[in-house]
């Protein structure tokens, strides 16, 4: 009887809008840290940016309840939408601190950091469309490999950050700030290697 109930395609297109605003939410931060002048203005950006992606996730999930024949694994679905919106979260998360604290310099660290995450989240965008056609199984896979070698990338510039804050004259105050933010970029950087498995695990099982 499933023959007669065409799988429901839709899902792509919201794993592509989420994609789109992750990657609206990074370079907002990007120009963030790179212009502290403007922080008040990039957090609105980028919580109008969360926003929407609440909206997307809530709409995958409400379609998830209401689908009978998905493309592929109902729980896939649900794990890959909410931990992508996961990622969108620690995008703002980080740009609340850096205006909660009153941030007015900002570090080589964190502009490297953020840089491994948008590049992360741009491999992530490009394994997530990959899912619409699952013959290309090896280029989503080489996807995330990519995925997982920033992530490593990321973890070392989180320990050279840590090693910094911790052995450079610095205040006790400013030492706790800062080591917040890189904690949440390093969460988020963590964030795109879960993604990335569980795009490697729908591949393993469709293709």
């Amino acid at each position: 009887m499933v023959r007669f109930f065409p799988k429901e395609e839709k899902f792509f297109d919201y794993f592509d809008e989420a994609s789109e605003k992750m990657i609206r939410g990074i370079r907002l931060l990007k120009e963030m840290v790179h212009d502290l002048s403007k922080v008040e203005e990039k957090t609105r950006q980028i919580k109008d940016v969360e926003h929407e992606a609440d909206r997307i996730t809530h709409e995958t999930v409400s379609k998830l309840h209401k689908t009978f024949v998905t493309p592929i694994d109902r729980e896939y679905i649900y794990t890959l939408i909410t931990k992508m919106d996961d990622i969108l979260d620690l995008i703002y998360a980080t740009c609340e601190r850096i205006l909660l604290y009153k941030i007015t310099n900002t570090t080589p660290e964190a502009i490297a950091l953020v840089n491994t995450l948008e590049k992360a989240i741009e491999e992530v965008a490009k394994g997530v469309g990959g899912l619409r056609n699952l013959k290309n199984s090896r280029s989503i896979l080489d996807t995330c490999i990519e995925i997982n070698r920033l992530e490593n990338e990321g973890d070392r510039t989180y320990r050279i950050a840590q090693s910094v804050l911790f052995n450079s004259p610095s205040d006790p105050i400013e030492i706790i700030k800062w080591k917040d933010i890189y904690e949440t970029l390093e969460e988020a950087i963590d964030t795109c290697e879960d993604v990335a498995n569980i795009i490697e695990g729908i591949v393993l099982e469709n293709a």
